[in-house]
Order: structure tokens, then C-alpha cells, then sequence
């Protein structure tokens, strides 16, 4: 998002929004998916469907988060040498980590599945 917000000011928010969101989802998914061949010598279609079935909601909420909490914070504001910029960074990151974790409780406990 930050790069997209550095040399493409131009962009939409709701555009920035979208392209980091489906870059933040996409690395989930394959680091996922190359953890799950490796670690459990699963097939790449299997490993693929598991870490969709694992953790997509989650990492579609958290994605969102980060970016609203940043929108609102700065702006669209990359300014690398503030510490306003930091914080929001961090504050955006620790709201990404929170807002999944009812939905996370929910997969545990109601259904008994782990999402990560």
C-alpha cells in the first residue's frame, strides 16, 4: 500500500485498497500453501484449497482493517521520517491482529477448526 501510495498518488483509495488487499491475500495464500506441501507433503490443489478454507475471512478482514486504519490515520500519507506515519503503522497492524480474532474464536470453538 505504501508504495502504491508513494508513486502512484493518482490512484483511488478505494483502488490502493483493492491492489494491496488482493497483494496482502495472495502472499498469505502461497506462503500457506508452499508450509502446507512441505510441511505435510500435501498436493499443491489440496494445500491451496486448505489454506483458502484455513484462513481467507480472516485475511480479507485483516487486510481491510489495515487499510481503513491507515486511510484514516494518514490520509494516503507516506511520510517516512514522521513518527505520526509509525504509529499509524503500528496502530493499523495491531488493528489488523484484533478485529479477525472474534471470527478466529468462533472457527475454534464452534466448529472446531483452527484458521491459521
Amino acid at each position: 500500500m505504501w508504495y502504491l501510495q508513494l508513486q502512484h498518488p493518482t490512484l483511488s483509495q478505494a483502488t490502493v485498497t483493492a491492489i494491496s488487499m488482493a497483494a496482502g491475500i495472495t502472499t498469505s495464500l502461497a506462503l500457506e500453501t508452499v508450509l502446507l506441501k512441505r510441511s505435510m507433503n500435501v498436493p499443491y490443489p489440496a494445500a491451496f484449497k486448505t489454506a483458502m478454507g484455513m484462513s481467507f475471512v480472516s485475511m480479507l478482514a485483516m487486510e481491510l482493517t489495515e487499510n481503513v486504519v491507515d486511510w484514516h490515520l494518514m490520509g494516503g500519507q507516506v511520510i517516512l521520517n514522521d513518527p505520526k506515519f509509525w504509529m499509524a503503522a503500528v496502530t493499523s497492524a495491531a488493528a489488523g491482529y484484533i478485529v479477525p480474532l472474534p471470527y478466529n474464536y468462533w472457527r475454534l470453538k464452534a466448529l472446531g477448526k483452527s484458521c491459521h
